[in-house]
């Protein structure tokens, strides 16, 4: 789950080199932590669904754009349980709300391989500014792979059920693929 060290990251493309247009490929994964008060265990999970693009402008990385879309549906965690606990009407309710969805508002270069993206969340029907740390991974002609984490308060969208023994944080690490278009 963790990154990849800074010594192994990709030297970065030239932008005009990276440029285009990108979909999020099934070998992307997107996995969330929610720390347990005194240590516990938390909930560590995974989503299997999900699909994007993202474009990369060839003149400026600040007029690039990010949409995501993912199926909370797909959850898992390793115990049905807490998969069903998360799908009901108390977490994410995928009866009436059938995707998270992102869609960037605002991408900054960073360094030379990290960017912070910043974006509309909508989760629940409910819509509020993010932010991501991007850090790319690995690239080639064809694609692209970037490490992004971020932590996203539950409760603004209705999904503090548990707080304060669960963390009203989630922590996302995710390793996002792009293949050209």
């Amino acid at each position: 789950m963790g990154g990849i060290p800074a010594s192994a990251a990709a030297t970065a493309p030239e932008l005009a080199d990276a440029a285009g247009n990108y979909g999020i490929t099934s070998a992307s994964r997107i996995h969330f932590t929610v720390a347990q008060a005194g240590g516990g265990g938390g909930i560590v999970g995974a989503f299997g669904k999900f699909s994007g693009s993202f474009r990369i402008d060839r003149n400026d990385v600040g007029h690039s754009t990010v949409e995501f879309t993912l199926y909370p549906e797909s959850v898992k965690t390793g115990e049905k349980r807490i998969e069903d606990f998360l799908k009901s009407s108390a977490v994410f309710d995928t009866a009436n709300f059938s995707t998270v969805t992102f869609r960037s508002t605002a991408v900054k270069q960073t360094g030379p391989d990290t960017a912070a993206v910043e974006g509309t969340l909508t989760a629940r029907g409910k819509s509020r500014k993010e932010r991501f740390s991007v850090t790319l991974l690995d690239w080639n002609r064809g694609s692209i792979a970037f490490n992004i984490r971020g932590n996203i308060h539950r409760s603004p969208y209705g999904m503090d059920v548990g707080t304060p023994i669960y963390s009203n944080v989630v922590e996302f690490d995710m390793n996002i693929k792009g293949q050209r278009r």
